[in-house]
């Protein structure tokens, strides 16, 4: 049953400032706890200081909190000081839970279980709930994302289908917002947490606070969604024949007619190798081998000077329409999209030292 949310700005006084609470953990990336503390206490203070030399009033109350007040180390081994233990943080405006890292193939069973009692209780209460990257997982765990959409790191696209089958999970999204309504946004991958920090200052202090902080860190939206950014994930393979094949693959995925070649190797029925490939895989045979031609694809998009058509044809697509398509579809962009976006990340090499 879908909890009712009272939204507390209706009732706030217009003197209280709204609190955002950032949910933390030894798991959590200080990149996203950092930067969304950096970014949300600013709100109403740097962008008068950066143009009339004058600072404003800050808008909104940050904290950052955790299963207790104990300093600990996170990520990287740095140091976290909760400004308050979850226990005593009763009613926030906002919670965001950081990303909490876990295996792409490990669900955090019991990991959380005082961060999760307290999630359930500020939700029931009012409490606009919100995640960034893997901290949708723990949303998940907790059943709050129970018959919703929901978007997390294009990796854990697996582990949820498996782990957390009652999400729909939206792969290509970078900031949910379909459950809004209900209490509760959901951000992609780690720096989705700028998507998600803009749409929370916007909702508590205007469009014009929501603008003026993104001039002021230099912000910009993922508009291209995460499908760009995906790349193909792998299961350990115990099948024997099944690795086999994904072995031969790996080097022949060009070839014409890949899945009947592979049966053949097999040795199985084509139903029976196409059952046992999906199991061992995750994957039907033909998609697996279209995500590996794009994953080649994309590679010599990134770092060769082949023709559009020709890195086509070099990944086993005879006809160039054909190879947009599948490409656009699977990736987000057109190839030619695709290489102007990546390719000025290509490693350039230090200018070479001149003999003395």
């Amino acid at each position: 049953m879908d909890i009712v949310i009272t939204v507390k700005r209706d009732t706030m006084p217009e003197n209280r400032r709204s609190l955002i609470a950032l949910l933390a953990a030894p798991e959590t990336s200080p990149s996203v706890l950092y930067g969304l503390y950096d970014v949300l206490y600013s709100v109403g203070a740097v962008f008068p200081d950066m143009t009339v030399g004058e600072p404003g009033p800050e808008a909104i109350e940050v904290r950052i909190v955790a299963s207790d007040e104990k300093p600990f180390r996170c990520i990287g081994n740095i140091m976290i000081e909760p400004h308050a233990a979850i226990s005593d943080i009763d009613d926030p405006d906002i919670v965001i839970v950081c990303d909490m890292y876990t295996p792409i193939h490990t669900a955090p069973r019991g990991r959380y279980p005082r961060e999760l009692a307290w999630l359930r209780r500020v939700h029931a209460g009012g409490t606009l709930v919100c995640s960034v990257c893997s901290g949708s997982l723990v949303l998940a765990e907790a059943g709050l994302l129970d018959g919703r959409a929901a978007a997390a790191h294009w990796a854990y696209a697996d582990l949820f289908q498996s782990a957390y089958p009652k999400v729909t999970l939206l792969k290509d999204s970078v900031l949910c917002l379909a459950a809004e309504a209900d209490g509760v946004v959901t951000a992609g991958g780690v720096t989705a947490w700028q998507d998600l920090a803009i749409h929370l200052i916007a909702r508590l202090c205007g469009k014009r606070k929501a603008c003026e902080t993104a001039k002021v860190f230099l912000l910009s939206g993922h508009e291209d969604g995460q499908l760009p950014y995906a790349a193909m994930t792998h299961r350990n393979v115990s099948d024997a024949v099944v690795s086999g094949c994904q072995d031969w693959i790996g080097a022949n995925y060009a070839t014409p007619n890949p899945v009947e070649r592979m049966a053949e190797r097999s040795g199985l029925g084509h139903r029976t190798f196409a059952r046992r490939f999906r199991a061992a895989t995750g994957y039907a045979p033909i998609d697996y081998v279209q995500a590996l031609r794009m994953e080649e694809a994309k590679q010599l998009l990134e770092t060769d000077d082949l023709g559009l058509d020709e890195v086509g044809v070099a990944v086993g697509y005879e006809d160039p329409a054909s190879f947009r398509r599948m490409f656009k579809r699977r990736v987000g962009l057109t190839p030619a999209a695709y290489r102007r976006k990546f390719r000025s990340i290509a490693f350039r090499a230090p200018p070479a030292q001149s003999a003395r």
